[in-house]
């Protein structure tokens, strides 16, 4: 028998979700089958798994110790064992990965400025990446401790490519991650991104299209035409212009969040980003990255406004993020756009 008493970050998930993380190896249907029986019972009573559990909740599995082993998930199948749980992974990322600054953080988020060349999620079973450097830096910290990975691992709620830098939202809590993502999917917050592109641009501008995407090349391209494509909305204003080197420091409000959906828009109304290797200009490329070592796109997520609404954001309510531009990005702007 195993009795499992309901945290902070299980409280508000459904019964049946908490039990596929907490039970990963077994089917779903034998999930179920367990709650019609009352081997897995919710307060000392017959659940359905449709229920949304609370703090305090008590569970009991009424299993024996070789079949709570035998579906348990992988963490708490190991510190039942007495091994504890394995965090090397998470230590090893915060330690090897360079340049990650928090920016601001409260009780269920954070936010922190990625530098290039980071990725946001793993891309190969391998890869090393910003969610486990999260999980990483709450461990140094004391935030967290090892037993709660168990049920609720912190991760990012946006992503951003590799050689894309700035803002990444990352969820500390279940109340967190639920809180941004509800925000990112009604877009009830802002997010602006600073770029430099080919051209000069001498006023703001709205403009949309349809984004279809080729899995196979990894690349997006923009049209008039709807077909099966996805809607975009991009804005953008200019902060400076360079008429000799033609030139355009933008700040661009992503209104819709697709995959390269500001590069690839950009680049089809003929303002593509300085350094972007898959919609940029290879010789104009070519010369930024010689003379400022750029390994990727000019683009940045500079900062994230979030509204005057305290019950939705708690203490985020009317807050502005803003994230540092980088040394490379930073040394360009310097010279190509102040004086």
């Amino acid at each position: 028998m195993k009795e499992i008493v309901i945290k902070d970050n299980e409280s508000g998930k459904r019964f049946d979700k908490f039990l596929g993380q907490y039970l990963s190896k077994a089917s779903s249907g034998f999930i179920y089958k367990m709650l019609r029986k009352k081997n897995i019972t919710l307060n000392g009573k017959k659940a359905t798994g449709q229920e949304k559990l609370q703090k305090g909740d008590i569970v009991v599995l009424w299993f024996s110790d070789d079949t709570f082993l035998k579906f348990a998930n992988e963490r708490l199948a190991s510190a039942e064992r007495g091994e504890g749980v394995n965090v090397s992974e998470f230590k090893k990322a915060y330690h090897n990965i360079k340049g990650v600054s928090v920016i601001y953080e409260n009780k269920d988020v954070l936010f922190v400025n990625k530098p290039v060349g980071v990725l946001t999620q793993k891309a190969e079973q391998g890869d090393v990446s910003l969610n486990e450097w999260i999980v990483g830096y709450l461990l140094e910290m004391g935030v967290i401790d090892p037993e709660s990975l168990i049920t609720f691992r912190p991760s990012v709620s946006n992503r951003l490519d590799r050689n894309t830098s700035g803002i990444v939202i990352c969820a500390k809590t279940l109340k967190g991650a639920q809180m941004m993502a509800k925000g990112l999917k009604e877009r009830t917050f802002k997010k602006y991104y600073r770029t430099v592109v080919k051209g000069i641009i001498d006023k703001p501008e709205e403009i949309t299209g349809y984004l279809t995407k080729d899995r196979k090349s990894n690349t997006v391209s923009v049209s008039q035409v709807k077909s099966d494509s996805s809607y975009i909305e991009t804005a953008y204003s200019p902060v400076g212009i360079n008429e000799k080197w033609q030139l355009t420091y933008l700040e661009v409000e992503l209104r819709t969040g697709k995959t390269h959906q500001i590069r690839a828009h950009l680049a089809s109304i003929g303002h593509p980003i300085i350094g972007d290797p898959k919609y940029g200009d290879e010789k104009i490329n070519d010369t930024y990255k010689q003379t400022y070592g750029l390994k990727g796109q000019l683009l940045h997520c500079y900062r994230l406004e979030f509204p005057d609404d305290s019950e939705a954001f708690g203490d985020l309510s009317g807050k502005e993020i803003i994230a540092p531009l980088f040394s490379k990005f930073g040394n360009l702007i310097k010279d190509k756009f102040e004086d």
